[in-house]
């Protein structure tokens, strides 16, 4: 087995939500690779309230069972991909919340972005370029934009353009390149 691992971070936790369809088709897309593990994070199954903790995440001293398993769980990870719907011109509070509430667990890691959203996400996936990148992880440049009005039969049910597939290939050859080029850093 490869020695790198990369998580899917399904970003969105709203009811009737589109974002884990997405994220199932990259994952299965990216299963059929050997030259990493990949693994599925739905932040449903991570139920953070608001940013709670007493002391700055920079500081790295978690008082919370629930920012504690986060931690664990991120911290297990070579890269990611973070799915992003968008949401009035950014990504979603709970995604944003999710990454906020870490700090040295995603340090000099590499990070890549799938958007949904009526213009494929672009503007959600250049917030978190903003906001993963002070947190050093490097985001490689090729972006999945998917349409909701076209890619998502009557709003509900993804069917991906034949195209995307190739533009995932390339996204996940960029970032297992990436994820592997900083691992020293991290030894």
């Amino acid at each position: 087995m490869p020695d790198l691992k990369i998580a899917i971070i399904v970003g969105s936790t709203r009811p009737g939500r589109n974002g884990k369809q997405v994220a199932d088709w990259v994952y299965e897309q990216a299963t059929q690779r050997t030259d990493a593990q990949f693994e599925l994070v739905d932040l449903a199954d991570y139920p953070l309230p608001h940013l709670d903790e007493p002391l700055p995440p920079s500081l790295g001293q978690y008082h919370n069972d629930h920012t504690r398993q986060w931690a664990a769980k991120i911290a297990e990870f070579d890269g990611y991909i973070l799915v992003t719907p968008e949401y009035n011109h950014g990504t979603s509070g709970v995604l944003k919340n999710a990454i906020d509430y870490l700090h040295a667990e995603w340090h000099n890691k590499a990070v890549a972005f799938v958007g949904y959203g009526v213009v494929g996400g672009a503007r959600a996936i250049e917030h978190l370029r903003l906001v993963t990148a002070e947190l050093q992880l490097a985001g490689v440049r090729q972006n999945v934009n998917v349409s909701l009005p076209l890619e998502f039969e009557n709003y509900t049910t993804f069917k991906p353009a034949p195209y995307q597939a190739g533009y995932l290939d390339t996204l996940l050859d960029q970032l297992v390149a990436w994820a592997g080029a900083l691992k020293p850093l991290r030894s």
